[in-house]
């Protein structure tokens, strides 16, 4: 990663749809006991699962595969205010980016209670443990505990090698290894960096008429924010 004197981080917004489809799931040591977690449903040690990891590592991807496969509906945690009534209608819910300050305590407790008594599968997906969590509810922090874990880690080296290599045969952009090698060493560790790096060098080699290569990449990265 790029120390603060050198190239910039891109940090861009998306401008085309990203697929979460499973075939579209790029596997490697950083994200392979999740997937293997994901993919064992229904034989989990619990109906109830924790998936945990920072931004842009897969958490989202792999809560749509098993939402595909379960029927699961998608709740924002924000949400669980509000009724609940049918959120469990097909045996299958997941929860988003649950973090503590953004969903109402009890609202999780009773919807933790719910699931059990109904005996339907709960994803909820986190960048923290819910172990960490400083809920004031003892008996949801007991719960919390119980909780199995899938953890995802940031994207190692081969894994976002493989990631950029994919993102630019999206855009049927034919690239070498020295392009792949110099973002891999600058971008931040994540899908969401990678993809922003594809999309600003694709934008600005069509608006310059240049090749995508190494030498576009080196001004890109640098180019000062605006």
């Amino acid at each position: 990663m790029a120390s603060s004197s050198g190239p910039h981080q891109l940090a861009l917004a998306l401008a085309h749809h990203e697929s979460f489809a499973r075939e579209d799931f790029l596997a490697g040591p950083s994200n392979a006991a999740a997937l293997g977690m994901i993919e064992r449903w229904p034989d989990w040690p619990d109906r109830a699962l924790a998936l945990v990891g920072p931004a842009g590592s897969g958490k989202s991807h792999l809560a749509a595969i098993w939402a595909e496969r379960t029927g699961a509906r998608l709740l924002s945690s924000r949400a669980l205010d509000e009724p609940l009534a049918g959120a469990l209608a097909t045996g299958a819910l997941v929860v988003e980016d649950v973090r503590v300050g953004a969903f109402e305590e009890l609202a999780l407790f009773h919807l933790l209670n719910l699931a059990r008594e109904q005996r339907a599968f709960l994803l909820l997906t986190s960048r923290t443990s819910p172990v960490t969590w400083p809920v004031r509810v003892p008996d949801l922090a007991s719960r919390l505990r119980a909780l199995p874990l899938a953890e995802l880690r940031p994207a190692d080296d081969a894994l976002l090698r493989a990631v950029l290599i994919k993102l630019f045969a999206d855009r049927q952009l034919a690239v070498d290894e020295t392009l792949v090698g110099y973002l891999a060493a600058r971008i931040e560790r994540s899908v969401p960096a990678a993809r922003a790096a594809v999309m600003a060098l694709d934008q600005a080699a069509l608006r310059l008429q240049r090749p995508v290569n190494r030498a576009l990449a080196v001004e890109i990265l640098r180019a000062p924010e605006p």
